[in-house]
């Protein structure tokens, strides 16, 4: 059983998915609950296909009850990816539109800096003589946030 709970979006972190293809073996099934916790394009998914057909086996998508063991099953992997892939960039556009928006009305002001809210602890411990690395650690942010805290003295 390979388990991984990372996101789909960086392939290089898919360590675990990454060993499953190594090590599925003929007559093998790679069973996933979502489509999309395996794969965020239709290439990525038909690229993961291909690996698995190459070594006789197959894929299994337990929430839409897809094996590609079948000719049908294969169809409809590709045909949902497509829809899946769809959506998901329909979904970005309305997301980006809505912070241009939101820009525009002046109501969108992006995260709130954390570490520059620390700023006066950070200045505090300075003045005790800790170093920023230390400083860094003890507050839970990077030596960079904690030297530009120091510099809008």
């Amino acid at each position: 059983m390979f388990v991984e709970q990372v996101s789909s979006v960086d392939r290089d972190a898919r360590t675990q998915l990454a060993m499953a293809l190594d090590w599925a073996r003929d007559g093998d099934i790679l069973v996933v609950t979502k489509l999309d916790r395996l794969a965020r394009s239709v290439a990525h998914l038909m690229e993961i296909v291909d690996t698995l057909t190459q070594k006789g086996a197959a894929l299994r998508v337990l929430s839409m009850g897809i094996d590609t063991s079948t000719a049908t099953g294969k169809l409809m992997l590709t045909i949902l990816g497509g829809v899946a892939e769809f959506e998901r960039s329909i979904m970005l556009e309305r997301q980006r539109e809505g912070i241009a928006k939101a820009k525009q009305d002046g109501k969108y002001k992006g995260r709130k800096p954390t570490a520059m809210a620390k700023a006066d602890e950070v200045r505090h411990l300075k003045a005790q003589g800790m170093g920023g690395s230390d400083i860094a650690k003890a507050l839970g942010i990077s030596r960079a946030s904690v030297y530009r805290a120091l510099e809008e003295v």
